[in-house]
């Protein structure tokens, strides 16, 4: 059975962000937050009707709004614009330190309702990321098959060019001895033809 949701708010960066889950670990795991931000007193459970509303029609989902203002939370928020024209927005209303009940009760078929919408949610995200793990695997695995396909053609075309520098030194020895074998002779013949230049 589906765990009732709750409405947590938290800040992140250029946004105030909520979400409808079963619990502050559900709502850090939606926020993608790396630490408890309950514990160090930067998120918090909400009693705020319209945020409450809005979270409910959209369980699971994070909905923004521009830090600092009071618009509705939306899943697509446009970037605060208030901070660099100078002009002041009313700041949001002190968070309460009790938990009140909001004066317009969710029914326990909403509340359901909400629940399984939550639960949809998070198999939904659950299913892209592995979607998104697979594309990355098939990724690396082109890369590697890219990669290794490489350093094969890079170790074939230094041994192809060792093989060329060893036939090289081959031939360029084998042209010595003969340069060395045609000084030879011709010292021979020229002192021979000397000695008969000299007799005539």
């Amino acid at each position: 059975m589906a765990r009732k949701l709750k409405t947590f708010t938290t800040s992140g960066g250029f946004f105030d962000l909520a979400v409808a889950a079963p619990s502050m670990k559900a709502a850090l795991e939606a926020w993608g937050a790396e630490s408890n931000l309950f514990h160090q007193g930067f998120a918090k459970q909400t009693v705020d009707e319209e945020i409450i509303a809005a979270t409910m029609a959209t369980p699971g989902v994070v909905l923004r709004r521009p830090v600092g203002t009071n618009v509705a939370f939306s899943e697509h928020a446009e970037l605060p614009t208030h901070l660099r024209s100078g002009v002041t927005i009313r700041a949001p209303p002190k968070p309460r330190t009790t938990l009140a009940k909001t004066s317009r009760p969710i029914d326990d078929r909403t509340d359901r309702a909400a629940a399984a919408a939550f639960d949809r949610e998070q198999k939904r995200r659950a299913r892209q990321a592995l979607r998104e793990e697979a594309t990355q695997k098939k990724e690396q695995e082109r890369r590697d098959r890219a990669t290794a396909a490489a350093e094969a053609a890079l170790e074939k075309g230094k041994r192809i060019h060792q093989a060329n520098l060893a036939d090289l030194e081959k031939a360029q020895q084998a042209l010595d001895k003969r340069k060395e074998a045609e000084a030879a002779r011709w010292r021979k013949q020229e002192e021979q033809l000397e000695s008969a230049l000299r007799r005539a």
